[in-house]
């Protein structure tokens, strides 16, 4: 009898390629991969009419979306992590001369506030250099991907007409989150940002999770099971992807592929799948999500996860 198939959107990289071209396959189901190109727009097709049966999807517009009763539940698979200290560029004739320089100031968010970069950027400001996040105004570039999301007050949308990369380098903007600009004015808020991220990773254990994938509640609800196979799928095919790393296998690296080979000196296995090797940072990320007002009440880790995942670690 022939496998059910599920639509399933997740960029082709490292940790899934196995998947992609079929050497990893699940039990109990078939990948039927859908390309979106740019992915962001699969993210705001999911949280919006959960359009696709299993997605990758931004942690921090899934959390969002979870505590706006969106029918999407994740697996504890982070596909996709990176340090966030360098995200945060500012105009060097704005008078920011340190972090906390930014309060009473405008500093520019790519597209929505719930963004994962602005999100875990914003707790490093709050955090790890002292920034009141109430005194700073962010201006936001486009909309949120959770519709029915209500930013708080300080949060306001870019004027019509306005280029954000212009304003930073203006100095409209003192400062921006998440955005390129190839300008001799534009520099990083915080220096040598990849070697301090690699500091607090072997101080504080503080490696970010940026997606995660999830499953539609009526896909679970009527496939007992598939959770944990989608889950063992995704970890074997990034067993293989970073027994290739460890090897020096990887033909062309790209920055993420370089990124984990450092993060694998300090911990190992780059990208560990499951609950308890992600409960530290998750829960910090679940504290930056609701003292920034992604989130009007705490959440727990379990919350965010199909039950059957609880204990599977890959």
């Amino acid at each position: 009898m022939a496998l059910p198939k599920f639509t399933a959107v997740t960029r082709s990289q490292g940790a899934n390629i196995a998947l992609k071209d079929g050497r990893v396959q699940p039990r109990t189901f078939s990948f039927d991969f859908i390309e979106v190109d740019p992915l962001i727009a699969a993210f705001r097709r999911e949280v919006r009419t959960s359009e696709f049966d299993i997605c990758e999807l931004a942690i921090t517009t899934y959390i969002c979306a979870k505590a706006h009763g969106k029918k999407l539940t994740a697996i504890p698979v982070p596909i996709v992590r990176q340090f966030h200290h360098g995200a945060i560029l500012v105009n060097k004739n704005a008078g920011i001369n340190s972090p906390r320089d930014l309060e009473g100031k405008r500093v520019g968010v790519n597209r929505g506030y719930t963004v994962t970069t602005g999100v875990w950027a914003r707790g490093i400001l709050a955090t790890q250099y002292g920034v009141d996040l109430s005194k700073v105004t962010w201006v936001l570039s486009g909309d949120e991907h959770v519709a029915e999301y209500v930013a708080p007050a300080n949060v306001v949308p870019i004027e019509a007409g306005k280029n954000m990369q212009e304003m930073l380098i203006s100095g409209e903007l003192v400062a921006a989150i998440g955005v390129e600009a190839n300008h001799p004015d534009i520099v990083p808020l915080i220096p040598d940002a990849q070697n301090v991220g690699l500091a607090a990773l072997k101080s504080e254990g503080h490696w970010p999770i940026n997606h995660l994938v999830v499953i539609k509640d009526e896909v679970l609800e009527a496939n007992p099971g598939i959770a944990a196979d989608c889950f063992e799928a995704f970890a074997q095919a990034k067993r293989l992807y970073v027994a290739d790393l460890k090897a020096g296998k990887i033909e062309k690296p790209d920055t993420a592929d370089r990124l984990h080979q450092r993060v694998m000196e300090v911990i190992g296995d780059p990208m560990p799948y499951g609950i308890e090797p992600n409960r530290k940072v998750m829960e910090t990320l679940m504290g930056h999500a609701h003292a920034q007002g992604i989130i009007k009440q705490p959440m727990k880790v379990e919350d965010l996860f199909a039950r059957e995942t609880w204990s599977l670690v890959g």
